[in-house]
């Protein structure tokens, strides 16, 4: 039997190129979480150079005071709401950590209440059943609520830890600041020290990559926060007239944090919210958190077509699958992490998935 080396090698090379890709994105992955300091001042950078250049075309300006004058006022900006966004993180995270036993026995009751008003005899389910349904679904909260407090435990932890805190912020403020107004360096630096052909073949994936993964991140990132800012605003107003939100800031983030997985939405989090309220009693706050829901649903419709300049092209049970994997290995944020790989995986194996995986890689007439 002939063995041919030169179809093998090839074979050897694709599957090379691939395992080296997907180690890349997880070592890039491993690096961005080190060195975060800079990789927050480098996403600040994308934001505000668009501001930048846009003062130099219009005012004349030279890069470096465009990049002075611009640094100085999202700074102020961003201290502004850091520093309110920390207090009341931490007052409404000691809040509910204080009262969390409370909340959890209150839903735990609630539950038992709605059981017990089910005829299970109807549907000829035993009692033995029964009871498990509801211990079940105790232990189901008590697991969640000491979720909750883990993490809500190591949250106040962080947000206090001053120095830690102090040290990141300094970083990435010099860092951004350098980045801003001396762009046009670094990137001589790097065509300086690395060969043309690297420097060709990464500005053209860093393009394709930025083209197809940044506008979309960029474009979701606008409709996550528009969303958060509405929805913060109206739990704000909910808890001032006196509709029982007493963690505004905290529900925000978490229906943001939600709202920006794929497939999933705010409503996710807001319906049950709703229909809890309501069975609870309150029917004013469940009717104006649908109200709330429909807001910034109409203003999700309205924006995202003027935004978001297209979708991934891919298919939501790879999204679903993508969000998994990354849940197992990284944990929730995976959830956000997972789909962003496969984004980039799909950019750079465009024409192999295109043409069909496999046969890509092993087909001898590709």
């Amino acid at each position: 039997m002939i063995i041919d080396m030169n179809y093998w090698s090839k074979v050897f090379r694709k599957i090379l190129i691939l395992l080296f890709s997907i180690i890349g994105i997880y070592l890039a992955f491993k690096l961005a979480v080190f060195y975060i300091p800079f990789l927050i001042a480098f996403i600040i950078s994308l934001l505000i150079e668009p501001i930048i250049r846009f003062c130099m075309k219009h005012f004349k300006w030279k890069r470096r005071t465009s990049a002075i004058i611009v640094f100085i006022v999202v700074l102020s900006l961003l201290v502004g709401l850091l520093t309110w966004g920390i207090f009341a993180l931490i007052s409404e995270s000691s809040n509910l950590l204080g009262g969390l036993n409370g909340y959890v026995e209150k839903i735990s009751k609630q539950f038992t209440n709605i059981t017990s008003q089910i005829d299970f005899s109807k549907i000829k389910v035993p009692n033995e059943i029964v009871e498990i349904m509801q211990s079940s679904g105790r232990e189901l909260l008590s697991a969640i609520a000491d979720w909750v407090k883990n993490a809500l435990t190591h949250f106040l932890n962080l947000l206090t830890s001053l120095p830690a805190i102090g040290i990141y912020t300094v970083i990435s403020v010099l860092a951004l600041y350098f980045i801003c107004t001396d762009k046009i360096y670094m990137i001589d630096q790097l065509e300086h020290h690395f060969p043309e052909m690297w420097v060709k073949k990464l500005t053209k994936h860093i393009r394709e990559i930025t083209k197809s993964l940044g506008c979309l991140l960029k474009a979701e990132a606008i409709l996550v926060i528009v969303s958060f800012v509405i929805c913060l605003i109206g739990l704000c107003i909910f808890k001032w007239i006196g509709l029982n939100v007493q963690f505004p800031l905290i529900a925000a983030l978490g229906i943001a944090f939600v709202d920006a997985l794929p497939i999933f939405g705010s409503a996710t989090v807001m319906i049950p919210w709703a229909i809890i309220a309501a069975c609870d009693g309150n029917l004013t706050l469940g009717i104006s958190l649908i109200i709330l829901l429909a807001i910034m649903g109409i203003v999700r419709q309205f924006l995202e077509p003027r935004v978001v300049s297209g979708q991934i092209g891919i298919h939501p049970i790879f999204t679903l699958i993508a969000m998994y994997t990354g849940f197992r290995f990284i944990g929730v944020f995976g959830l956000l992490i997972g789909p962003i790989i496969l984004i980039i995986l799909k950019n750079i194996f465009g024409n192999m998935i295109d043409k069909g995986f496999a046969k890509s890689i092993f087909d001898r007439e590709i």
